[in-house]
């Protein structure tokens, strides 16, 4: 492991910020498990990504939707029944302004 990031001091001001209760049995695990994660961020940083084009998620994923095809309901007297409340052949709802 490289030298150390973070330390125990910044780990009880993170818990503190964020309204966690840790124990201070608990911080010095925190603190190498932190600092784990930070030498591995650097880590990262160091390889050479000029060639790589940026991303915005790691596998390709496309929207699989059916085409939206405009059908008449088969009874309109069935469906306008049941609507919480009505006005001749319309659906009434709340005014919103």
């Amino acid at each position: 492991m490289a030298t150390k990031v973070i330390t125990a001091e910044d780990v009880r001001k993170v818990a503190h910020l964020a309204r966690l209760a840790i124990d201070e049995s608990e911080i010095e695990a925190l603190t190498q498990q932190l600092d784990s994660i930070l030498d591995y961020v650097n880590q990262l940083s160091e390889l050479d990504v000029t060639e790589v084009p940026p991303t915005t998620r790691a596998i390709e994923v496309s929207n699989v939707t059916r085409p939206d095809v405009l059908e008449p309901w088969p009874n309109r007297e069935d469906l306008l029944a049941i609507a919480p409340d009505r006005e001749d052949d319309f659906f009434r709802v709340p005014k919103i302004m």
